[in-house]
């Protein structure tokens, strides 16, 4: 079991290094470089329940920014303590930009959330195809061209006057960046509101990105990018997230019920549309998944951070590091703190796993004995194994039992660490300016993958194939380059694990080191 163990484990960190480098980065690439020659392209027009259709922006932006937005469309800039919100001709959000000195890109440049050639926030679909048609040529007319919400919230009214109907938006920016919405059409004109395509900030194979809704009932389902092949329906929603790793726009409203449709683009990707009738109120966010931005929101709106299969105990396990954070003020020794912390409750289990490990490489020789004298007889062997283990009151499975237990644990603050937005920008040590991004140095990988040979080292087990040693040899090196890309403050976690693991064997070994000489 451990060989197949192993050989498991080595096939799914090659297969995930292989794909990062020979299938998303390449795709990564390419989509980077269509974005800049090709012409954008709306999402497809709703099916079964609804009549829409699609349109495309008359632009080239071959020679800007993927997200570079056209100035002549822009009529209204809005600026928050935290960012700047740019609506275009059509009344959607064009782009939102992140002031905050911690939201720096790989240029220097401050962030911005969506690409210019993707369904943006705000745009409206009519159900009516000759009215829907006629709204994207239409443009809108704004209340204001220039709104400064830092000191409290501004209101904006985007006015569209079409031939058989007028679509109406008021909306609300507080000085946090979040907004609250009215949308109305005269003539009981059916529309559909969306909060656009995900932010594309940091979209990668590490962490979940595509939509997250929460229902009434408390149950949060999530639709990946790439999963979506047919059009969904939802009713007795409280929010819709279009998210990647750090970043969601959002849609949401706890006193009456969302239904949105989420329909699949070109690449099977989820984009959401809300129902809107032909009166519609909700409230929305646009930035980082930062837990008390959410949390002073809603508290409710935490659940947009997800953690995966293991969100009961990442969420108390990120409260718990959260807490620790506001009495030290630095996040790389708060990490350094929680993971000693973790070591020392779950050091009962490690305790018993390291003693039964122990004990099976003391007995390793009485079982290579067994294995040659009943090699052709697999019954008497497996019965001469277990007489051996009764008699000294060893565990075949004593070592893998408090590894199962401690698993849960270890993904879940794995999770934590990969989506805690919280980490961006936060420095630790003189090299480390960035906790949420990879090491550039690489010193953090190549420590934890040196900790993690000398804890192999000094680990006993009773390892007997050879080709089992060698699998068992190479985890460091392949932990170690899988490791030099993931984030500075999850590497630092594993590292200081590694190294509080390393002094609980030499404690353990010493133990037993003391009991054999005491025998002699």
């Amino acid at each position: 079991m451990q060989k197949r163990m192993l050989l498991m484990t080595l096939i799914v960190f090659v297969f995930f290094i292989a794909y990062e480098f020979l299938v998303l980065k390449p795709q990564q690439e390419e989509r980077e470089a269509a974005k800049k020659i090709e012409l954008a392209k709306q999402a497809p027009a709703v099916k079964q329940n609804m009549n829409m259709t699609s349109s495309s922006m008359n632009k080239d932006i071959s020679s800007l920014s993927s997200k570079a937005v056209n100035s002549s469309e822009i009529i209204t800039t809005i600026t928050s303590l935290h960012n700047v919100i740019e609506i275009d001709n059509l009344g959607r959000v064009a782009q939102v930009t992140l002031i905050d000195k911690q939201f720096i890109d790989e240029d220097g440049k401050q962030i911005k959330l969506f690409e210019a050639n993707q369904l943006r926030p705000l745009e409206v679909r009519f159900e009516n195809r000759i009215i829907n048609d006629e709204a994207f040529k239409v443009s809108v007319k704004s209340s204001a061209s220039i709104v400064d919400a830092t000191k409290s919230k501004q209101t904006i009214i985007l006015t569209q006057n079409l031939k058989d109907t007028v679509l109406r938006k008021v909306l609300t920016v507080y000085p946090d960046g979040h907004y609250d919405l009215t949308v109305t059409s005269t003539n009981a004109a059916k529309f559909f509101v969306t909060n656009g395509f995900r932010p594309n900030v940091l979209a990668d194979m590490y962490a979940d990105h595509g939509i997250y809704v929460k229902k009434n009932d408390g149950v949060m389902e999530l639709t990946s990018d790439g999963d979506l092949d047919k059009n969904i329906s939802y009713t007795g929603l409280k929010f819709v997230s279009s998210f990647d790793r750090y970043y969601t726009t959002l849609i949401y409203n706890f006193n009456q019920s969302l239904a949105i449709s989420l329909l699949p683009d070109n690449d099977e990707n989820p984009q959401a549309f809300i129902h809107g009738g032909d009166n519609i109120t909700f409230s929305g966010y646009m930035g980082p998944k930062t837990f008390k931005v959410l949390e002073s929101l809603n508290p409710e709106l935490t659940d947009v951070i997800e953690y995966g299969f293991f969100t009961f105990i990442a969420k108390p396990m990120f409260l718990l590091l959260q807490y620790i954070y506001s009495i030290i003020g630095n996040w790389g020794w708060t990490i350094v703190f929680v993971t000693i912390l973790i070591k020392a409750v779950l050091f009962p289990l490690s305790y018993k796993g390291m003693v039964s490990m122990q004990k099976l490489k003391d007995l390793a020789p009485k079982m290579k004995e067994i294995q040659a004298k009943y090699k052709d007889d697999k019954q008497k062997q497996s019965m001469h194994m277990m007489e051996l283990y009764k008699k000294h009151g060893a565990n075949p499975m004593g070592g893998c039992l408090p590894l199962i237990l401690q698993i849960p644990v270890f993904f879940a603050i794995y999770r934590v660490l990969l989506n805690a937005i919280e980490l961006k920008g936060a420095e630790w040590i003189l090299w480390i300016h960035d906790l949420a991004e990879m090491d550039p140095y690489f010193v953090l990988p190549i420590l934890m993958g040196a900790s993690m040979f000398l804890q192999q080292k000094i680990t006993p087990n009773s390892m007997q194939d050879e080709m089992q040693k060698k699998i068992f040899q190479m985890l460091p090196i392949v932990f170690t380059f899988f490791f030099l890309w993931f984030p500075a403050g999850l590497t630092l976690y594993w590292f200081i694990n590694n190294v509080f693991t390393i002094s609980q064997q030499y404690y353990i070994n010493s133990i037993f080191k003391k009991q054999r000489i005491n025998k002699k």
